[in-house]
């Protein structure tokens, strides 16, 4: 695995938009205030073009949003890109990227997540390129910074960090907001579980995943190559990290199946779930029992609820790594390892 060189102070942290771009007002408030934020902190900022566009979910044509991607990553005073917002239509970028020219090139930090877990995923199983799964660029811009924010540099820094289970979240609905320097709304307690109601659940290996809405619309493309990296990997044992945006259980069973049947839990050491934003509960069908429907008969542990993903804070997961997991009386922690 290629790990991006750390980032300094005095390196630039750039901004692209590779599927949806941020066309409000409010939100381009907060994007001038991560720039701000950035630059006390010793950074400089840049952004493509597309960043504060956007038309039908899109900030740009795929071709334009693959050029300004690959002009910031050859940029060599950018050590970190952070991708502007999630979206629906990242599919159309990945179409125009040259993928044997991304992997000539000196390795870079890129951030995102739902969306980008289709530009993740491949710069892992095809560049064999670490990346982060985790807040986009707007998330900076709030008025003091969460710890996973900061969480976040210290990756790109090079570090290797634990971060623990935190004590509340917001609510999994989303509002529109009117501050635009905004903090976290941290009002539901967390408690991560474990499937089989575990005592402790450790695990560590070789991670890969993102938005599982997202991962399945790679199954079986040429953009899948997962079955050569668990192949690749098999040795560290590989370990699933994914949380939902928008299914319903037995979808969630459907897919998981899906997943099983591809040969995507070959060598799995364990699956760590985060809070769904928009999980419904059809035929009675909890996503306990649905796990357990799909891919119980695996044995593989399983921990779900966790900080990763939609729903805030969500802790940055370096993808391609090694992490090492944990959860035990409701608490948990991930550590990262280069």
């Amino acid at each position: 695995m290629k790990y991006p060189k750390s980032i300094n102070k005095g390196d630039c942290i750039a901004t692209t938009a590779p599927s949806a771009g941020i066309a409000k007002p409010i939100d381009q408030q907060r994007l001038d205030n991560a720039k701000n934020n950035f630059e006390k902190r010793g950074y400089k900022y840049i952004e493509t073009a597309n960043v504060r566009t956007d038309y039908n979910g899109k900030s740009s044509t795929g071709k334009e949003r693959a050029e300004q991607l690959i002009e910031v990553w050859k940029n060599p005073e950018v050590g970190a890109i952070i991708s502007a917002a999630g979206g629906d239509f990242l599919n159309e970028m990945i179409d125009e990227l040259d993928f044997e020219e991304i992997k000539k090139l000196p390795p870079k930090w890129f951030q995102g997540y739902s969306n980008n877990t289709e530009l993740t995923m491949i710069l892992n199983t095809i560049c064999d390129i670490a990346c982060i799964y985790g807040p986009t660029v707007k998330d900076f811009g709030m008025r003091k910074w969460h710890k996973v924010l900061e969480n976040s540099i210290e990756i790109m820094s090079g570090k290797e960090i634990t971060q623990e289970s935190f004590e509340k979240h917001e609510t999994a609905d989303w509002s529109d907001r009117t501050d635009p320097y905004e903090e976290y709304n941290l009002t539901n307690k967390t408690e991560w579980k474990n499937l089989n109601d575990e005592k402790e659940i450790h695990f560590i290996g070789r991670s890969i995943g993102g938005c599982f809405d997202e991962v399945i619309n790679l199954i079986g493309t040429k953009y899948d190559h997962v079955k050569e990296y668990i192949e690749k990997y098999k040795e560290d044992g590989i370990i699933w990290f994914l949380e939902i945006f928008e299914k319903s259980t037995p979808q969630l069973y459907l897919n998981l199946w899906q997943m099983k049947n591809a040969g995507y839990f070959e060598h799995c050491k364990g699956i760590i779930f985060g809070r769904s934003l928009m999980l419904r509960e059809d035929d009675e069908l909890t996503f306990p029992q649905a796990v357990k429907d799909a891919i119980g008969n695996l044995n593989i542990p399983v921990i779900y609820d966790a900080d990763i993903g939609h729903v805030s804070p969500q802790m940055p997961i370096v993808s391609g790594t090694i992490l090492e997991i944990k959860s035990k009386n409701g608490k948990g922690s991930i550590k990262n390892y280069f």
